[in-house]
């Protein structure tokens, strides 16, 4: 088969013929139908040092991806051939405290499909059965490739109630557009989004039309809050910029008593003024990762099977997967939502 490699511990990656991967008794092997880019596909290919502390190449990357059913492991039960599949990206050991308790999501022995595992930028992937959600017949594979990363927004945006809510979302790149559309279908009462980026800004208010959207470079995103939340502040912030002007930002607009979510990845530390920023306003603060499993998939998909919101707007390009080069470039500059390959 044909597949998307690092080939080695420098910049870049190859298109070339690797075997069919062979799969255990507890995997299925699936047929890619969609796949999408991801900012860690980013940190891959252009060997960051993120990158470099995960992964060891040979290895083919790639993560979030449907496809259909092709093999099923000899120890599976409750799937079959031809049966249509999303991938959840963590896999977990299922025998740490973590996993016996409940929160797979954050397992001690964490492994990531497309970063410590050979993953979907292919044409074929295993994939174990403990990571694997049933799609209803005739779900569209790209619908069934962005399920993962909708899922990074609500378990980020969904720690508490948001019926009645004032929301605020920082940074409108697909997570945020996806947790700005999550926010309306939950009943948020007001939704603000900022960023820095002028074609992601024209993507929220195009998708997301209930949103004020601002530009935080131009815009007094603090006077504007302040007016229209009669001075409180938003009841939730979820961070997904991972800047410090990004954070800094989510807790001046918060409102005593709020909560934030961090969601986006620093690429270097961030300070934060913690007397007046958390500790008087009494801030409740979440580190958000991943998805619950799979409590985040039921919460997704009962919205979705409700018809309260439709995502597949985000997907603004659509590549061959041997045009990779050209798709994360295109990722990288910002001028994109979300971009799927196929095989």
């Amino acid at each position: 088969m044909k597949a998307v490699v690092k080939p080695g511990p420098v910049k870049g990656a190859e298109w070339r013929d690797v075997d069919i991967p062979t799969i255990g008794p507890n995997d299925l092997l699936v047929k890619v139908q969609a796949a999408a880019i991801c900012g860690t596909d980013n940190h891959i290919y252009e060997w960051t040092p993120w990158a470099q502390e995960r992964v060891t190449p040979p290895m083919i990357f790639g993560h979030e991806y449907a496809g259909e059913v092709v093999e099923v492991g000899s120890a599976v039960a409750g799937w079959q051939v031809g049966d249509l599949v999303a991938a959840e990206t963590h896999i977990p050991c299922l025998q740490c405290y973590q996993c016996r308790t409940g929160r797979q999501h954050t397992c001690e022995q964490m492994r990531i499909i497309g970063v410590h595992v050979d993953g979907a930028f292919s044409e074929y992937a295993a994939l174990p059965v403990a990571c694997a959600w049933k799609l209803p017949s005739g779900t569209s594979p790209e619908l069934g490739a962005i399920l993962e990363p909708i899922g990074v927004a609500a378990n980020g945006l969904f720690k508490d109630r948001i019926d009645g809510a004032s929301v605020a979302i920082i940074g409108c790149g697909p997570i945020g557009i996806f947790g700005a559309q999550l926010a309306v279908a939950a009943g948020a009462r007001q939704l603000f989004a900022t960023d820095i980026n002028a074609y992601r800004r024209d993507m929220a208010r195009r998708i997301v039309p209930e949103a004020t959207v601002l530009n935080p470079l131009e815009d007094d995103v603090e006077a504007i809050v302040a007016e229209a939340t009669e001075g409180r502040g938003v009841d939730v912030a979820i961070e997904l910029s991972g800047s410090q002007p990004g954070t800094e930002q989510a807790f001046n607009i918060l409102a005593k008593g709020g909560r934030v979510s961090l969601v986006g990845l620093p690429s270097r530390p961030i300070t934060l003024e913690m007397t007046g920023a958390i500790i008087y306003r009494e801030a409740v603060v979440y580190g958000s990762t991943g998805r619950l499993m799979w409590d985040t998939w039921y919460q997704v998909d009962a919205l979705l099977k409700a018809g309260a919101f439709d995502p597949t707007p985000v997907i603004t390009h659509r590549f061959p997967m041997s045009a990779f080069d050209e798709a994360l470039e295109l990722t990288r500059g910002g001028n994109a939502g979300k971009v799927i390959l196929t095989p």
